[in-house]
């Protein structure tokens, strides 16, 4: 599949490159111009790369990179601690975040003269970047331990703050239920209050936040800590709720021009989410499994706006007839 995917990013027809440097904050510009001169030629491949398309590297794998370098991951490792990143991840959320300040305002990734399909391009490409990024940046043992206390926990209480960080715990929510997990989930600061000193030890409470600072949010999951629940956090590795989290599904993705959150943390924390749900589900074996089939058998048989010949939608159908003849006899 990756194979697959690096394939059609080579036959992708792609904006100009920039001119060297072009789309750089003088910061990454200036460390690749610092040991660009005096770099193994292998490793100068790279950064002369890095300099004809930052955007390019940002959104490819490193192993398509070495390849365009005709060297190794191991070698691009080398060239990243080089220009002063501990790793591969480092090097790519320094680069993410100076192009995010020189993005125009409508996105990081979009020129305001671009045509209709190299927004399209840029876009999609960007996204499953994310994505991507996502299998990179997400501790095996840490989503592994997330799910086991979902699945341990009496009670699951999910949180969030602003509209984004809401909707995924309400997207949280909701997919556990349907699984049989005992969940709730609270938008308002007072509410997450008064939840959080009702959780004992047997809960969970999932705080979801991208920013990972609002005090609100903060202050509620200090109290569920108080009394004894697992914290599992979705946040940024660093922010304050990090910093108090039990289990922490470190996520980092690059500023938004537009937003304080924008769409690609969107697309990163549901990505987080929809593997949690298929880890809980798998613990939860056949339970879950016939839950559900009993939840689709009932919307595909019940539900009204999900079945177009259901009784009652006929009848509906049948009272409007009516009325519609009968207002054309009184005419």
């Amino acid at each position: 599949m990756q194979g697959r995917a690096m394939d059609r990013s080579r036959t992708t027809e792609r904006s100009p490159a920039p001119l060297a440097g072009e789309a750089m904050s003088p910061r990454v510009r200036d460390q690749v111009a610092a040991i660009i001169e005096r770099a193994p030629v292998s490793r100068r491949k790279v950064l002369e790369l890095i300099l004809e398309d930052p955007q390019r590297v940002l959104d490819e794998t490193f192993e398509r990179l070495a390849q365009r370098a005709g060297s190794s991951v191991p070698t691009v490792m080398r060239t990243c601690r080089d220009l002063g990143y501990a790793g591969l991840r480092e090097f790519k959320l320094a680069l993410a975040q100076d192009l995010a300040l020189r993005g125009s305002p409508l996105n990081r990734r979009v020129r305001i003269t671009d045509d209709v399909r190299q927004v399209i391009d840029k876009i999609s490409r960007g996204a499953a970047a994310v994505v991507h990024g996502v299998q990179a940046q997400l501790s095996h043992e840490a989503v592994q331990a997330a799910a086991d206390a979902l699945v341990r926990a009496a009670r699951v209480d999910c949180y969030g703050v602003g509209i984004t960080s809401n909707f995924m715990a309400m997207d949280l929510h909701a997919r556990l239920f349907r699984l049989g997990v005992t969940s709730n989930t609270y938008l308002d600061p007072h509410v997450q209050l008064t939840s959080a000193s009702t959780i004992d030890r047997r809960g969970a409470v999932m705080a979801i936040t991208h920013v990972g600072g609002m005090p609100s949010l903060l202050e509620a999951v200090d109290v569920a800590r108080s009394r004894g629940a697992t914290i599992i956090a979705l946040t940024r590795g660093g922010s304050p709720l990090a910093r108090m989290a039990d289990i922490l599904l470190a996520i980092d993705v690059a500023p938004d021009p537009v937003m304080p959150v924008g769409p690609e943390t969107y697309l990163a924390h549901l990505t987080v989410i929809e593997i949690l749900t298929v880890l809980v589900a798998q613990r939860l074996g056949d339970k879950a499994a016939r839950r559900l089939a009993h939840i689709q058998h009932t919307l595909a048989t019940r539900g009204v706006d999900m079945h177009p010949h259901h009784p009652l939608a006929e009848t509906t159908h049948d009272n409007a007839q009516r009325t519609r003849t009968r207002g054309s006899r009184r005419r």
